[in-house]
């Protein structure tokens, strides 16, 4: 049994096509829509070879997922998520995910800015960011709504980086803001993810806790391969929160420093 784990962004969905064909599995970590929208179309020939797709691995997408899963069932079907990204400034993020953040930076948003509280970091303003997860969860979960937002453990860095939003529309300006970032290491290397399941007037929220986002991601990509070797994983296409078997990953890196809460507001009677 043979599985792939992609760690860069291909051009395309050749990979997967070629791997599916000959019945190797595939374990996918990155963020990008229509990347993802494409080997989703795989579907059929991943489950006729026997081989198993797993896409949104990682922090986020991936850990996102999952709290909006959580979220979304203790809410009884949402209407609404919101997910939440604060990372680390401090951490020494690898060079294409820093070109990936500030390629996407100019898209345009569906969606404004929230102020959101955030363990050990208090309320913070994240503002609306292209990750996948929210163009997955509607499809994957029934929600009408879900939007994703970003915003890093330095204020300064954060109203810096989402100030140049519209000239980032420039690739000199892109390639300018990249090579800075890439320079530029203020602040520590925690992280939180936070998913908001709204429906009327219950609100459930997940929020989890950690350090080093990379190796994090890391993690997620370990467990999910070692899973889909030991054969528990079906056949054919599937993002995370699509596995029960993966729902337990917030519990499972435990070990790892991740903290999980779980932040209700009912009702008023």
């Amino acid at each position: 049994m043979t599985a792939v784990v992609m760690c860069v962004e291909p051009p395309g969905a050749g990979v997967a096509r070629v791997c599916f064909e000959r019945g190797v599995h595939l374990v996918d970590i990155g963020a990008t829509r229509h990347l993802l929208d494409e080997v989703a179309d795989l579907h059929e020939v991943a489950a006729g070879a026997g081989a198993t797709g797993v896409f949104s691995v990682g922090a986020a997408p991936g850990l996102t997922n999952l709290l909006a899963r959580r979220a979304h069932e203790a809410v009884g079907g949402a209407e609404r998520i919101d997910l939440t990204v604060l990372l680390g400034a401090g951490e020494r993020h690898g060079a294409d995910a820093v070109r990936w953040t500030v390629e996407h930076l100019p898209e345009p948003a569906a969606a404004g800015s929230l102020r959101t509280e955030l363990p050990g970091y208090g309320m913070r303003t994240a503002h609306p960011f292209p990750f996948s997860d929210q163009h997955t969860l509607p499809r994957t979960l029934g929600v009408e709504r879900v939007t994703t937002r970003l915003c890093l453990d330095s204020r300064p860095l954060t109203a810096t980086l989402f100030a140049l939003r519209q000239a980032a529309r420039w690739p000199a300006v892109r390639r300018a803001l990249t090579a800075v970032f890439r320079r530029i290491h203020v602040g520590g290397d925690g992280f939180v993810l936070r998913a908001d399941a709204h429906r009327g007037d219950r609100r459930v929220a997940y929020v989890l806790t950690g350090q080093a986002q990379s190796r994090i991601t890391a993690l997620v990509a370990a467990h999910v391969t070692r899973e889909l070797l030991s054969g528990s994983l079906p056949a054919g296409v599937h993002h995370i929160e699509q596995l029960p078997t993966l729902a337990r990953l917030p519990e499972s890196l435990a070990e790892h420093g991740l903290t999980l809460q779980r932040l209700d507001r009912l009702p008023k009677q």
